[in-house]
Parts: C-alpha cells; sequence; structure tokens
C-alpha cells in the first residue's frame, strides 16, 4: 500500500499538468466594435472574457476600420487606429492573442446588400447576373445566401492583400482569420473565368495565395472547416459542410492552416478528420450548452487517447458569436441560466473546460 501511494504521489503531478494543458487555445470570436462602443468592449474583455480564462480572440473586423490604404472600403463608424491600439493594448494585458478577421471569397454580400468590397468593386462579383432582392428569403430559386467575389479576377488581390497587410499591422498580429466558409458561389456557369473549373482546385488555389501572402509576412492562416468537409458522405449537410465539390481541397493545401471546425446541432467528431489529414483543429460551439460540453469533452478525449504527435493538432475550444457585445451583455442580463442561448453555451463551454483541467476534475 505504501508503495502504491508513493506511486501515485510520483505519478500525480505529471498527470495534473497534462490536464492543465488540455486547451492551448480557449477562444471567442466576435465581431469588432463600432467606433461608440469601445469602451464597453474594453470592459468586457476585462470583466468577461478574461476572467473566464479566454485567451485567444478572433475579431471579426471587415469593413470595420478606417482602412489607410484603401478608404473606400471603410464601413459606417468605423474603428480608428488609435481605437484599435486601445483594444490591442488591453488585450496585451490580459494575455488575450487577437486574431483579426476579414470575410475573404464567401460572405460578401448578407440578405439584400453587398458588403463593401462588391459596393466599391462591382466587377469582383462571381455572380453579378445575380441580383440581390429587394426583400431576402432563404430558401431561394437563385440559392443565394451570400455573394463571392471571383477568385480568379486579375484585380481582386491587389486590393484584398491591401486590407489584411493594413489590418495584421494594426492589430500587430501574428495570425489572420479569413472566413472562407459558406462558399456556395464557386465556379459559377457564368462566370467567363471560372465556368468548368474544379471548385476544390479554385477553393485551394484562393486558399494558397491568402496564405502565402501571409507566410511572407510571417503571419498563420486561419479559415472555418466547413468546405473542407464532404457533406454528402458524412450526412451533415450543406451548411457545416460542403455540398458544392470543395471537400477535396483539403488535400490540396498547407497543413499549416488553422482549422476552425465549427458544429452548432451537434457534436460531430469531425476534428479528428482534420488532425488526421495534419492540420491543427479548434471546435467551435455557439449557442447550445449541451453541445458545447459534449464538444469539450469530445476534444479532451482526442487529446488524452491520441499519439504525442496527433494529440498535438487538438489546439481547443472557441466559443462563436453572431452579434455584437453589446448584444451579448444583454442577454447575459436577461439569462436565467436555463436557456439554450450563445451566453449559457459560453459557460458551459468555459466551465467544462475548467473542470477538465482542474488536478481534482472529474468527467461524467
Amino acid at each position: 500500500m505504501k508503495r502504491l501511494f508513493f506511486f501515485l504521489l510520483l505519478l500525480s503531478p505529471s498527470m495534473c499538468l497534462l490536464a492543465q494543458n488540455t486547451f492551448e487555445v480557449k477562444g471567442f470570436c466576435i465581431s469588432a466594435p463600432p467606433s461608440d462602443q469601445v469602451g464597453p468592449f474594453i470592459d468586457f474583455l476585462e470583466n468577461e472574457l478574461a476572467p473566464n480564462g479566454i485567451n485567444t480572440m478572433v475579431l471579426r473586423v471587415d469593413y470595420n476600420y478606417a482602412y489607410e490604404s484603401r478608404p473606400e472600403l471603410r464601413g459606417e463608424n468605423p474603428l480608428s487606429k488609435i481605437q484599435v491600439k486601445q483594444i490591442v493594448n488591453k488585450c496585451k494585458t490580459l494575455n488575450i492573442n487577437i486574431i483579426p478577421q476579414v470575410n475573404l471569397l464567401g460572405h460578401q454580400s448578407w440578405h439584400s446588400e453587398h458588403t463593401k468590397l462588391l459596393q466599391v468593386y462591382p466587377e469582383f462579383d462571381e455572380t453579378p447576373h445575380i441580383a440581390l432582392p429587394e426583400n431576402y428569403v432563404w430558401p431561394n430559386d437563385d440559392g443565394l445566401y451570400c455573394k463571392s467575389y471571383c477568385p480568379l479576377h486579375p484585380k481582386v488581390h491587389e486590393v484584398v492583400f491591401d486590407l489584411m497587410d493594413e489590418i495584421l499591422d494594426v492589430f500587430e498580429a501574428d495570425a489572420f482569420h479569413a472566413g472562407m466558409d459558406e462558399v456556395f458561389y464557386l465556379a459559377d456557369d457564368n462566370c467567363l473565368r471560372c465556368k468548368g473549373m474544379d471548385p476544390a482546385a479554385l477553393y485551394a488555389g484562393e486558399l494558397i495565395k491568402i496564405n502565402n501572402h501571409l507566410s511572407q509576412r510571417g503571419a498563420r492562416l486561419w479559415i472555418w472547416g466547413d468546405r473542407l468537409i464532404d457533406g454528402a458522405q458524412t450526412d451533415i449537410g450543406m451548411w457545416e459542410a460542403s455540398m458544392n465539390n470543395t471537400a477535396r481541397a483539403i488535400d490540396m493545401i498547407p497543413k499549416s492552416v488553422v482549422i476552425c471546425d465549427w458544429h452548432y446541432e451537434k457534436a460531430f467528431p469531425t476534428a479528428a478528420y482534420f488532425a488526421i489529414k495534419g492540420f491543427d483543429v479548434i471546435t467551435c460551439p455557439w449557442r447550445k450548452p449541451e453541445v458545447a460540453v459534449d464538444q469539450v469533452k469530445m476534444m479532451h478525449d482526442f487529446k488524452m487517447n491520441s499519439t504525442p504527435e496527433m494529440a498535438a493538432h487538438y489546439l481547443g475550444m472557441m466559443q462563436t458569436y453572431w452579434s455584437s457585445t453589446t448584444k451579448f451583455i444583454e442577454e447575459q442580463k436577461a439569462s436565467t441560466g436555463n436557456e439554450a442561448n450563445a451566453v449559457t453555451c459560453f459557460k458551459a463551454m468555459v466551465n467544462t473546460m475548467k473542470t477538465i483541467e482542474s488536478p481534482y476534475g472529474k468527467l461524467e
């Protein structure tokens, strides 16, 4: 008995260390604040994200910055350089790594309005023959969810690379999130440049161009992972996976890309697929706390039951939120703790991670 007790004393520190290092990334994804909400946003970082152990923030900037290189692409009420530096400096003190995002390729419109890129440069539109409706509904005859830019337009990268460079500089970032999710318009039959081409090759080619540009700056590319999953083979479908033949791109792209593997209705084990393919992966919930709990446990199980080489690919978790911090705070105040929304999902995610990483944590 004494020998067993002594053995456990020797073993427990390493076991505790392993548990405490389970989640390298404890992330939160949210839109950047408008310029008149920077103060409340900084309070949110200090009072909500940092106390919950968040160490990584994907900040969806898009056109909400006063670009100097491309002032024509400034959105309404954009962040100034001084305001961005306030956010950057606060994150430094809180040990939160900022990864700025600008949606590339897809998500170039929303409902009945183009995003700034296609407003200013309509010639970049992959499907200019499809008009945005006055009253948007889904589903629709055009299969319109969001517009894409044409990845083969000869001038599109001059513009988007300027945005990327300026965003990397002002946020002092060593990684960049390019979105690239839910790309439904690609290799369109009416596009003179893309017609008849392989969607997987087009998707991979665009990702490689973006990645190569970032690599020259010493920055790492992050993307959402849905276009790299075969929606038919997995039966996951067209939203959280691809039904338009882009999934084969997974074997054409650099392994340095970080995959943000989002699933909102069920804890699909696709993180293992990405890891087996050689990619670092982060699992992302949204608004169902039970899904977040299952995802955290799943990532923990993957990491604990893998070889060291494979375990290193399971980086952690990231809560996603698709509205403003103001809305998140409002939901917090109204929350009873029993409803299924992003607030309760976030709490479930961070609390489950804390339990796992505690030396005395126990998973049920």
